[in-house]
This record gives C-alpha cells, sequence and structure tokens, in this order.
C-alpha cells in the first residue's frame, strides 16, 4: 500500500514537469493547440497505435478497456520524456529549433479478478510559439513589426477502471480533471515614433474529461486472434471565460488605452470517436490499424475582428486520423535478452481541425520507429526500456512547412506487488 501511494504522488508531482509546453510550432496559435498523442511508450513505437490492443505487462491509455487485461500480482508504473527538433520552412529560408518534454505518468493494477484500475497523468493540446513578420508602409513611412507569442495547453489527471464481464468481452472508462491555460498575444509596432497595438487573448480552463472503450476478441485458432476496439470521448464546454485585451499605446504621449472584452463559456472541447482492429499471432506479432474521428466542425471558436470579440462558426472543421501499426518479438520467453525485444513500427495521417483564414490547416503525415529493450536485474526480467523515433511533417501550401524529428524514451517499471508470503 506504501508503494502504491508512492506512485499516486509521483504521478501528482508529474503534472508539474508535464504543464511545461512540449512544442515551438507556430501551428499551435490556432484553436486550442497542437493535439498530443494519445498512449504511453509502447504505443508510440507503433505511431499513436492501440485502440485494439491489450497485453496483461503493459499500460494502454489509448483505449481505457484494455486495463481489465493486467495480469494478476502486477502492478505497472510507466513514465516518459521527448527530444524534439524541427526544421522550418518558408520563403526559401530555414530555421531549426529544439524542445524537451516530460510526456506522462501513468500506472495500472489489478483490482479485482477481471477488474483493472489506472491513473495517470499526460498531455492533451501544447501552446507555445514566437515569430515576427514585418512589412514596410508607405502612408507611415516605417517598418510596422508584428511580434506573435503563444503559451499554454491543456493536461488531464485521470482516473480509470475496466471491466471483462465475459472472457472476451472488456468495458473500461476513464474519468479526469482537465486544466491549462490558453494566451497568446500579437503586438504591432513601428520602427519611428508611432503608436504600438498589443492584443491579448487569454483564459484559465479548469474542466473535467471523460471517455469510455470497448474491446471484444475473436478466436481464429489456439495462437491467432483478432480485437475490435472502440472508444468515445464525451465533448462539451469547458465552463472558461475568454478574455481580449486591446492596448493602443501612443510613444510620444506615453498614453494608452486599453479596452477589454469577454466571451463567457466560450471554449469547448470535441466528442471524438474511434475504432481499431488488430491481429495478433501468440505473444510474436501485432499488426493493427486505427481511425479517430473529432468533430471540433459544429463548434465556434473566439474571434476578435473589427473591435468585436465573438463566437466564430467556421473556424474550426472536423478532424480524422488513421493509423498503422505493428510489433514483432523473436522469442518472448528466451532467456537470451536479444530474442525479447520487441519491434515496433508504425505510419499515419491525420487532417487539421482548423483552419488559417479561409483554408485548411497543414495536413500530417507520421512514421516511427521503436524498441522495447527488457531490464534484466535480479528482482525481475518484466520490466521495459521503450525507445522510438518519430518522423512528423505538417505544412500547407504556400505557408510554413514543418519536418519534426522526435526521439521517445519511456520506463516500463512491472513488479509483484500483490503477492502473499507462504510459511512452510
Amino acid at each position: 500500500m506504501n508503494r502504491f501511494l508512492g506512485c499516486l504522488l509521483m504521478a501528482a508531482a508529474s503534472a508539474t514537469a508535464i504543464a511545461q509546453g512540449g512544442t515551438n510550432s507556430p501551428y499551435s496559435q490556432f484553436g486550442l493547440g497542437e493535439l498530443s498523442y494519445a498512449g504511453a511508450s509502447q504505443n508510440r513505437g507503433m505511431n499513436g497505435l492501440g485502440i485494439a490492443l491489450h497485453h496483461g505487462n503493459q499500460v494502454n491509455t489509448a483505449n481505457p478497456a484494455a486495463y481489465a487485461y493486467i495480469d494478476s500480482l502486477t502492478m505497472i508504473f510507466d513514465m516518459g520524456a521527448s527530444v524534439s527538433l524541427t526544421n522550418f520552412q518558408e520563403n526559401g529560408q530555414k530555421k531549426n529549433a529544439r524542445t524537451g518534454n516530460f510526456e506522462y505518468a501513468v500506472g495500472l493494477f489489478r483490482l479485482l479478478k477481471n477488474v483493472g484500475a489506472s491513473f495517470g497523468v499526460a498531455p492533451v493540446t501544447d501552446i507555445g510559439y514566437e515569430y515576427t513578420s514585418s512589412a514596410y508602409m508607405e502612408q507611415a513611412q516605417s517598418t510596422m513589426t508584428t511580434t506573435y507569442m503563444g503559451d499554454g495547453g491543456l493536461r488531464k489527471l485521470y482516473a480509470g477502471v475496466a471491466v471483462r464481464p465475459v472472457g472476451n468481452l472488456s468495458l473500461g472508462f476513464n474519468f479526469g480533471y482537465l486544466w491549462g491555460e490558453y494566451y497568446r498575444t500579437a503586438s504591432l509596432t513601428g520602427s519611428t515614433a508611432m503608436n504600438s497595438l498589443h492584443k491579448i487573448y487569454s483564459a484559465d480552463i479548469s474542466s473535467y474529461v471523460l471517455d469510455f472503450g470497448l474491446q471484444y476478441d475473436l478466436r481464429l485458432g489456439k495462437s491467432d486472434m483478432l480485437t475490435l476496439g472502440l472508444t468515445y470521448a464525451l465533448g462539451h464546454k469547458l465552463g472558461s471565460d475568454v478574455e481580449c485585451s486591446v492596448a493602443n499605446a501612443n510613444a510620444t504621449t506615453s498614453k494608452a488605452d486599453t479596452t477589454k472584452m469577454v466571451i463567457q463559456n466560450g471554449l469547448e472541447i470535441p466528442h471524438k470517436f474511434g475504432a481499431g482492429l488488430a491481429y495478433r499471432h501468440g505473444n510474436k506479432l501485432t499488426v493493427g490499424i486505427d481511425g479517430e474521428m473529432q468533430r471540433w466542425g459544429k463548434i465556434p471558436f473566439p474571434a476578435e475582428s473589427g473591435g468585436t470579440f465573438r463566437l466564430k462558426s467556421g473556424a474550426l472543421k472536423n478532424s480524422y486520423r488513421a493509423t498503422v501499426g505493428a510489433e514483432w518479438v523473436p522469442k518472448y520467453n528466451s532467456r537470451r535478452l536479444i530474442d525479447r525485444i520487441r519491434y515496433r513500427l508504425g505510419v499515419g495521417y491525420m487532417t487539421p481541425y482548423y483552419k488559417i483564414g479561409d483554408a485548411d490547416g497543414p495536413k500530417q503525415y507520421s512514421a516511427s520507429l521503436g524498441f522495447g529493450i527488457p531490464i534484466q536485474n535480479q528482482i525481475n526480467a518484466r520490466s521495459y526500456v521503450n525507445v522510438s523515433v518519430q518522423w512528423v511533417r505538417q505544412a500547407v501550401d504556400g505557408l510554413l512547412k514543418e519536418n519534426t524529428f522526435r526521439i521517445n524514451v519511456g520506463v516500463t517499471f512491472n513488479e509483484k506487488w500483490f503477492a502473499k508470503w507462504k510459511v512452510e
């Protein structure tokens, strides 16, 4: 019990580290920010695949129904971090930027027979960017420079339970606390003494998340199994007021006029639907495909134009994601460490959930390659170090092109915590 409480405290403490943003993309200024990948370290090696996957010795947060397959006498704690290098290209210019981020911390344990429980903290969206654009205005005889900055994002602290009412069916759900900040600024200044304009958009977010999952196994033979997975996340308003402050400052008189406008309950998260299919051959080979749809299209979003601040329809659109991935283990029960390494790969495609003006945002292409390396020690040989390399490309014709190379490192601690000692 003391170790279990210690894991809860570790997850809570991780929330502070995860609150630091994990992106530097200018595209994160749109909507609620850049959407974060779901899943723990083994999912990331397969590019986020997980809706139809379940293993007794891994935490799969992509579908809460997977918690019910936890091995008896087992406690799993998984935590991961990432380092990213992004190359930006626009109008023949190139620039590189690096970021590092503590990604997630999750745990899983058996609550009762055929009942598993999970808890943890993970990112939902990220906002983080800073860039400038300049143009010479003939009438003012001045070069006008606009500086754009943003920071924030959404995080969740969750607890979930799953149950297997029958051997081939599992049902699960997560309930969690959603929090974060939405902060963006745009500052217009000139090269000569004149007025400057500053706009600040901000919101403090504190709400909840609720999602459900189902998995159904169909035996195809002694060693072969087909699994169907379904997920649903509830969409709802976040109960957060969005504020827009417009400050017009005069450099000559040192006076500033500030106008504040507020939209009450102006932010919302969408309904999300997911489906996955996975084929498993014993403990050696797993191949799967996931599809997900997020209904952003009917959600209005705060926008300032012409001195008015209001909810605008049409700024967001439905987003679709498809992922194909696989995992292969040469010899699952071998005594040789090299035979028990898990090899993973995956590819994915996602459409944007926001618009840039009247055009769609960037489409996203991604691919990953990963390894699960067993930790061999005197206590057990069931823990893993999971390492993956991921490439993500997103671009819009005529606008910024981004190529991101991300290294994800996660450690899965798997221990026997609930065994009873027997004295002979």
